[in-house]
């Protein structure tokens, strides 16, 4: 068999290759005494730096954007996030995962630019040494409401839009709230980070949740000496303690239909 000589001057291919990355964590603040404190879920933007690395005027200067860069040619997309996160925000050793391919023509104005876009979903206390760089002026933990509302640097909009989606099946599915409580909870604290992701009348409705969530596999009554370990912290009258055991919640779409 003969074989044709490759001619890439055939095919169109991208002028830039990169990598996005959204990292999100929930925070909290206070609610008054005998009340379990406000959670937020925010998203860490940096303010884009007036130059580039060359001392040239930069693209898309003094917008919030996602922190991300080009991907280099002896490295994967994914290590280009973790690189890239840590050289524009002094953050590293967090959990990334890919999501999404964003290519459209027009994306950025420096031609026909594709990014892989990466989330993560961190404890406050790994964002706390974020810090500024030379390609982040300055470096924020915002609310998703104020994000959304700012004019950001290219499609980052859609980005954050499609990565919320990714943490709100992480929340539901997976035991993922554990990481924003302490390693013993009452269960309005519990309630309190489902309810910063997710909007279920079933998490909202107090009657329904704390019927519900005692029955939940990979939840268990705290005891000490025998007796079940209460606290109140967050009411006058004590409330039972719970902590996440090593039970793994295992979904599937065809659950319904073999229980059937």
């Amino acid at each position: 068999m003969v074989s044709r000589e490759y001619n890439s001057k055939k095919f169109i291919t991208p002028d830039g290759y990169a990598s996005d990355i959204a990292v999100f964590t929930i925070t909290s603040e206070s609610n008054g005494q005998y009340k379990p404190p406000i959670k937020f879920l925010k998203i860490m933007l940096i303010k884009r730096s007036n130059q580039d690395h060359e001392g040239n005027p930069n693209i898309e200067a003094g917008k919030w954007a996602l922190p991300g860069g080009f991907v280099r040619s002896n490295e994967t997309a994914f290590q280009t996030a973790e690189r890239k996160l840590y050289e524009e925000t002094g953050v590293g050793g967090l959990r990334i995962k890919h999501f999404g391919v964003y290519d459209s023509p027009g994306r950025d104005d420096r031609g026909w630019i594709l990014s892989n876009a990466h989330y993560v979903i961190a404890n406050e206390e790994f964002l706390k040494n974020r810090k500024t760089t030379k390609d982040a002026s300055d470096i924020q933990l915002l609310t998703i409401e104020d994000a959304l509302e700012i004019n950001l640097a290219f499609d980052h909009r859609k980005i954050i839009d499609d990565a919320i989606w990714f943490i709100k099946k992480d929340m539901a599915l997976t035991t993922l709230a554990k990481h924003f409580l302490p390693k013993e909870f009452v269960l309005s604290e519990l309630q309190g980070v489902l309810l910063t992701v997710l909007d279920d009348p079933s998490i909202k409705t107090d009657a329904a949740f704390f019927r519900k969530a005692p029955t939940l596999p990979f939840l268990e009554a705290v005891s000490e000496n025998g007796k079940l370990k209460k606290s109140n912290r967050y009411s006058k009258t004590p409330a039972q303690l719970y902590r996440f055991n090593d039970f793994q919640p295992i979904t599937s779409v065809y659950s319904k239909k073999l229980k059937g």
